[in-house]
């Protein structure tokens, strides 16, 4: 029989007698013997591969267990966490929100004592927890601002930043129209990233974009503080948008040139009077139904 056949089979504990024999007689008998003897000793002791099975997945279920156990408390508390910081987050970033309605005015206290009055249809808000950190208000419409010394104080509008120290100030802030104006101390306004210093009386004003070059204020307080509102040549629409939201209101002026420069005032509390106001001096004729007034030349 085949040399190599031999071996297997003895490998394999499948020799007969006479193959046992056979076996004996090859040359390297005693090599082969020994290392055999060698090799037995390196074999992974028998097991019952079903028993294993079971023992490991019966540790698995404990551990689960265990994991479970420990788990679910901890989701818990981290649950709790999130609710605890989302509930912070929410609060420390709220907006302390302040709105005017048509003719009306409003005067507001911030937390450092600074106080803003806003006149009518405008918007305030500002952050209280923050205040600290970061003295700033965000504007829409238009406010007198009285600032108690201390760190730098910004008013943030769609058209520019203003940053003061310890000042009195007028910011207006409309559709196509921009106007700061100080009344004590010194004001930054800073539009299209270049800033322009103000001190007392000086004035910044965009209409249309364009930069309008205005002689220095007179008065120590804006006029519609005083419930009346003044302009100096300014477009005849600035005149009635003002008048709208003093009034609640609507203007047709489809026949007169809005663009027409504008001198006077009318006050806040008599609209027979403020319509007289604002039409003599430009000889309009003015009729009303409703809530509409309709402005015509004569």
């Amino acid at each position: 029989m085949d040399k190599e056949i031999l071996i297997s089979k003895w490998l394999n504990n499948n020799l007969n007698d006479q193959e046992l024999e056979a076996f004996k007689n090859l040359e390297d008998y005693d090599d082969l013997v020994k290392l055999n003897n060698s090799v037995q000793a390196f074999k992974a002791d028998n097991f019952n591969t079903s028993t294993e099975l079971e023992t490991v997945l019966s540790k698995i279920k404990r551990s689960k267990k265990q994991t479970i156990h420990w788990v679910k408390p901890l989701m818990r508390v981290a649950a709790i966490l999130a609710v605890c910081f989302s509930l912070y987050y929410y609060t420390t970033t709220l907006d302390t929100t302040i709105t005017t309605k048509f003719a009306q005015k409003t005067t507001i206290e911030l937390p450092d004592a600074s106080s803003v009055s806003l006149n009518a249809k405008s918007l305030l808000a500002f952050n209280k927890n923050n205040w600290k950190h970061e003295r700033e208000v965000e504007l829409n419409g238009e406010a007198f601002f009285k600032v108690a010394k201390g760190s730098s104080f910004k008013v943030i509008t769609k058209s520019g930043t203003v940053t003061v120290y310890g000042t009195q100030f007028n910011v207006k802030q409309r559709d196509n129209y921009f106007e700061v104006i100080c009344y004590e101390g010194l004001v930054g306004v800073t539009h299209n990233s270049q800033e322009t210093k103000l001190k007392l009386g000086d004035r910044f004003l965009i209409i249309d974009g364009k930069i309008i070059v205005k002689e220095k204020e007179n008065r120590t307080t804006p006029s519609w503080l005083n419930n009346e509102s003044q302009f100096k040549s300014l477009p005849f629409k600035e005149v009635i948008a003002e008048f709208e939201r003093q009034y609640n209101v609507t203007f047709d002026v489809t026949n007169v040139d809005t663009n027409q420069l504008f001198t006077g005032g009318f006050p806040h509390d008599s609209l027979d009077t403020a319509i007289e106001s604002i039409t003599l001096p430009l000889h309009l004729t003015h009729s009303k139904t409703n809530n509409t007034i309709t402005l015509k030349r004569e």
